[in-house]
């Protein structure tokens, strides 16, 4: 049986080498067929000197190694999403470190963001939506507007704002940066409550339940391997991130009928419009109270240039 195997092996491999080289350089070719044959797994060492927000994990007590170390090898060893993490960041770090850094925020708490939606406008099975997760009742106590036109949860910038809004609320109610994002996930009442009963004012001092006491471990490890991607595996250029397209803003502050002939009106398919306004729930704006929205279009023959080179 071996005298028949052995020779289906290599036409085998030979297959796989032409398909290779058809498609790649001979480098490419090398670096990928090292990964193909030569692929291994590593528990991984813990940096001793992990923080959220410059507050500092207790990594000497046995059961915080322990969880942080699950953290980091799920998150290392699930590499298709983490390298799609990677390539989102590139596209929406750039707006929503701004909105931190104006209402004092962390920088850290990005990352938040990136473990409540993947930085995707998803919806939870609660119904929280966007990229930060706001359900319906906080959205409206913070002044969003949420209907069937429009629902500001998708709005990145807004939304952001609200999330930054109700951090420095949870600081200043719970002490710290660690214990407002803990809050993030369980409420403030919730966090406020468990220090209470548990008669404790550490985060790392709680039982929790599973996800709340996931919660800041899964933020630090996505901090430690997206700010060092080669120390964690994770090889890339440039060129193989996303990029947020350049825009420019039109006020809308009438009704609009029909927003497939609106963004024909800026040489735009209804699609490519939806694209940058997620926010706008319908193919219609009522706005019977002419309020002044920023309908976000990208620059003029952004979606064209591939056609033009």
């Amino acid at each position: 049986m071996n005298f028949f195997k052995k020779p289906l092996f290599y036409f085998f491999s030979l297959l796989v080498a032409v398909s290779l080289s058809l498609a790649f350089s001979s480098d490419d070719i090398l670096k990928r067929s090292n990964l193909i044959f030569d692929y291994n797994v590593y528990a991984l060492p813990i940096p001793e000197n992990l923080n959220f927000s410059e507050e500092p994990l207790p990594l000497y007590l046995p059961d915080i190694r322990e969880r942080m170390d699950r953290e980091l090898l799920v998150n290392t060893y699930w590499q298709s999403n983490s390298l799609l993490l990677f390539k989102r960041a590139h596209k929406y770090f750039p707006i929503i470190e701004p909105i931190l850094e104006q209402y004092g925020i962390p920088e850290d708490f990005k990352y938040l963001a990136v473990i409540e939606s993947g930085l995707q406008n998803v919806t939870s099975p609660a119904g929280a939506k966007g990229f930060w997760q706001i359900m319906k009742s906080t959205g409206k106590e913070y002044g969003m507007e949420i209907n069937s036109n429009v629902d500001e949860r998708y709005h990145l910038k807004l939304s952001t704002h609200l999330a930054c809004q109700y951090l420095l609320k949870a600081k200043e109610k719970l002490g710290s940066w660690t214990l407002a994002a803990a809050s993030y996930n369980a409420g403030i009442s919730g966090i406020a409550s468990e220090l209470n009963r548990q008669s404790v004012s550490d985060y790392y001092d709680l039982l929790l339940g599973e996800e709340t006491g996931r919660y800041l471990f899964r933020i630090v490890a996505l901090k430690e391997i997206m700010t060092h991607p080669k120390k964690y595996g994770f090889n890339f250029e440039d060129k193989d991130l996303y990029a947020y397209a350049p825009t420019y803003e039109v006020e809308v502050d009438t009704a609009v009928s029909d927003f497939v002939e609106f963004a024909k009106n800026f040489g735009l398919n209804y699609k490519q419009l939806k694209l940058h306004n997620p926010w706008l729930r319908d193919d219609f704006l009522n706005n019977k109270s002419k309020k002044k929205y920023l309908i976000e279009l990208p620059k003029k023959d952004y979606y064209t240039l591939d056609k033009l080179d």
